[in-house]
């Protein structure tokens, strides 16, 4: 009889290795079954894991280094080493795939904005107030908004991800056909960020989708928009919440964010004659003088001319309704999610009230 050592679930085995003397002295485990636990230890890692194909071996990753050698003047050799070590990751597959749960509004904010996130943000506010007065002072952005992101993001720098970002990108790149062409792209930009920043392909980690540090940016944003906020000559995302602060200020003056303007507000609906605004989406695309004709009235002061787009909230049948304005557009360009957004917006307000208070 032929035994798929490889069908084994790896679980079973190490709870086999971790309860293995507890078994022994069991009057129930048999001498022929303790016989075959090195057997099978040993036939599964030597054929199991020596079977797993290493990224090098793949035509696909070998014209992508092809490519990189051939556009950017890296060197055959250094990526041919790189990519022996990288590691394909199914568990990363599985989780970018898995949808998230269909969750109410009210779940969701109270996932992140809770007296944890307040109380961390007041303290990461008051450790680094002159990094963040200095930020809104160049950018425009609130130090309550900053501060809001990289709690929500990463709980103040305190979980950046234990991710390999060149195992994440790799998979992603080339095992993930719905984006491949865009974690493509970010795999690319990771090997010239690693180039630029001298730092070691192969020891960064961050998120499952390939961010990086306090801010969690993206191998592409990371380039684009990260700065030298503590000018040491060098960004670091990852070590230094100066960079962070300065970058997430810069990231949302590049997508256009207005200083001293709101963000949202409340509104009221007064006519059936809404449903096209919602359909509409999320960029502020209506003036509120027009939507305060369609019968969708601003209950706080924002002038008619501003431009804005109509929200919805939805927490179990409790239909919340608020008007987007360009500010708020401008943090669904750090994650395009109206939660993720009101998130942001509602625990920036209450870190700032309570910091006042």
């Amino acid at each position: 009889m032929n035994y798929d050592f490889c069908s084994i679930h790896p679980a079973f085995l190490i709870f086999l290795v971790k309860n293995l003397f507890r078994l022994m002295n069991s009057s129930y485990f048999p001498d022929r079954l303790f016989l075959l636990i090195p057997i099978i230890l040993i036939t599964y890692s030597a054929s199991c894991w020596a079977a797993q194909p290493t990224p090098i071996s793949r035509p696909e990753v070998r014209n992508f280094i092809t490519y990189m050698v051939d556009q950017h003047q890296y060197e055959m050799n250094e990526l041919e080493r790189v990519f022996s070590q990288a590691d394909f990751r199914p568990d990363i597959l599985k989780l970018i795939s898995t949808p998230a749960s269909a969750i109410t509004w009210d779940e969701y904010r109270k996932r992140f904005v809770n007296m944890q996130r307040i109380r961390g943000g007041i303290n990461f506010w008051n450790k680094y107030a002159s990094e963040l007065e200095q930020a809104r002072k160049i950018y425009g952005v609130p130090e309550e908004i900053i501060v809001a992101i990289i709690g929500i993001e990463t709980a103040y720098g305190s979980s950046t991800g234990t991710y390999r970002i060149i195992d994440t990108l790799t998979t992603l790149a080339f095992d993930f056909p719905r984006r491949a062409d865009y974690f493509r792209e970010e795999l690319e930009q990771y090997l010239l960020l690693a180039r630029e920043q001298k730092f070691s392909l192969l020891d960064i980690k961050g998120s499952y989708a390939g961010a990086i540090g306090i801010p969690q940016f993206m191998p592409g944003s990371y380039r684009r928009y990260a700065v030298d906020f503590n000018h040491d000559g060098k960004i670091d995302l990852s070590g230094s919440a100066a960079d962070a602060i300065g970058s997430v200020g810069n990231y949302l003056k590049e997508y256009g964010w207005e200083a001293g303007k709101p963000i949202a507000v409340r509104a009221r609906i007064r006519s059936e004659n809404f449903q096209k605004f919602l359909d509409a989406g999320i960029e502020p695309l209506h003036s509120v003088k027009k939507l305060r004709e369609a019968g969708i009235i601003p209950l706080d002061s924002v002038t008619d001319n501003t431009l804005s787009a109509l929200l919805e909230l939805n927490n179990q049948g409790n239909r919340q309704f608020w008007l987007g304005l360009r500010n708020f557009y401008v943090i669904t360009r750090y994650n395009r999610s109206i939660f993720y957004a009101m998130s942001v917006f509602e625990l920036a307000r209450a870190i700032r009230v309570a910091r006042s208070s």
